[in-house]
């Protein structure tokens, strides 16, 4: 991690909005906020303190792993930044909530103005090709602030093509884009496998797909073996990634990713 991802930065809570019934928008201001990377997929750690521990201030993130056991670390979280609005210094992150599970969004459901976090980053790698004939968006919901993010930024009358999983049809947002856009919402309730599904029986346009596809991991290594395989996609056309595991919390997550990272070299 370079000196930039390593800065820490403060968010003050502005508002909560609910854009669904498990998904929380929580908008930020702060000062300094160098979070324009240009990625549309940009990412920041959050970090949540532990209850009890004294930590320096101000934060100091590796005067804290150099001097302080793990187990007192603060807890991170990664989140998609769903827009900053450099006229108004809004940032909009948003976050899944299914009532008092996990650490994130529990906070996010009691959040109240002047409420305070801390941050890491920003990091991304993807933003769509101006270049690329057609764009195709397949996640679920945590990829949807990403996907979100992307249809703002396709360029005029791009033809764009999203294929989003949800619980089921309360958890659809509005979304817009200034491209040419077809979205199809798809629900976890009407069976499994529905992202792998719908993009199996996609009809792709004709010429050069800059794709993005995030989310379980499990599920997108079959997205990413279908586009490549069988639709015959180039790496280079393709942003993949699993943004988290069944089963496993973000800490679970990237235990098991260290492992088969060592396992593999």
């Amino acid at each position: 991690m370079n000196d930039k991802r390593r800065r820490v930065s403060r968010l003050v809570v502005r508002r909560t909005e609910r854009v669904a019934p498990h998904m929380i928008r929580v908008v930020f201001g702060g000062e300094d906020l160098a979070v324009d990377n240009g990625f549309t997929d940009r990412y920041v750690k959050l970090l949540f303190p532990l209850p009890g521990v004294d930590y320096p201030q101000p934060l100091d993130i590796e005067s804290v792993r150099a001097t302080m056991p793990r187990e007192s670390w603060p807890k991170t979280r990664t989140y998609t930044i769903r827009y900053h609005d450099q006229a108004t210094g809004d940032l909009a992150i948003d976050f899944v909530s299914h009532g008092d599970t996990g650490l994130a969004g529990p906070w996010a459901a009691g959040a109240k103005p002047g409420d305070e976090l801390q941050f890491l980053g920003p990091g991304g790698a993807y933003s769509p090709d101006p270049d690329a004939d057609w764009h195709l968006l397949v996640g679920d919901e945590a990829a949807l602030p990403a996907i979100g993010a992307a249809l703002d930024a396709v360029p005029q009358g791009a033809k764009v093509i999203a294929l989003i999983e949800v619980a089921n049809a309360s958890e659809r947002q509005q979304l817009s884009t200034p491209g040419d856009a077809s979205i199809t919402w798809l629900h976890r309730e009407d069976g499994a496998e529905a992202l792998l599904k719908a993009l199996q029986d996609l009809e792709f346009p004709p010429g050069r797909v800059h794709a993005f596809v995030h989310g379980e991991a499990g599920a997108v290594r079959d997205l990413r073996r279908h586009l490549l395989d069988e639709r015959g996609l180039g790496r280079e056309q393709l942003s993949v990634s699993g943004y988290w595991r069944q089963g496993r919390d973000e800490d679970g997550f990237q235990a098991d990713k260290a492992a088969e990272r060592a396992a593999a070299s």
